[in-house]
């Protein structure tokens, strides 16, 4: 098993999809399966890790610039063609 870092989140989850699907097939000994339960565990860290980092670059984006949508405050009406968009 490689302990490796993943090259991103979405290949850590495949990774912990084999391995789960693995360790599920019930062919693993018992050495193995304690070597892919502890890949696994380091995969869960890294991931919870990831999605906690990306997170916290989401609020520094928003800073609070973002204010809550209010459909009826302001009507939308569609466009004629060809005319300029509404400046707000």
């Amino acid at each position: 098993m490689d302990s490796s870092t993943p090259e991103s989140f979405e290949r850590a989850l495949g990774e912990l999809e084999q391995i789960v699907q693995r360790m599920e097939s019930g062919s693993l000994s018992l050495e193995e399966s304690l070597g892919a339960y502890r890949r696994g565990a380091a995969l869960v860290a890294w991931c919870r890790k990831s999605l906690a980092d990306v997170q916290q670059q989401v609020r520094i984006l928003e800073a609070d610039l973002l204010e809550p949508f209010d459909a009826a405050a302001e009507p939308c009406e569609p466009a004629e063609p060809g005319s300029p968009p509404a400046n707000r």
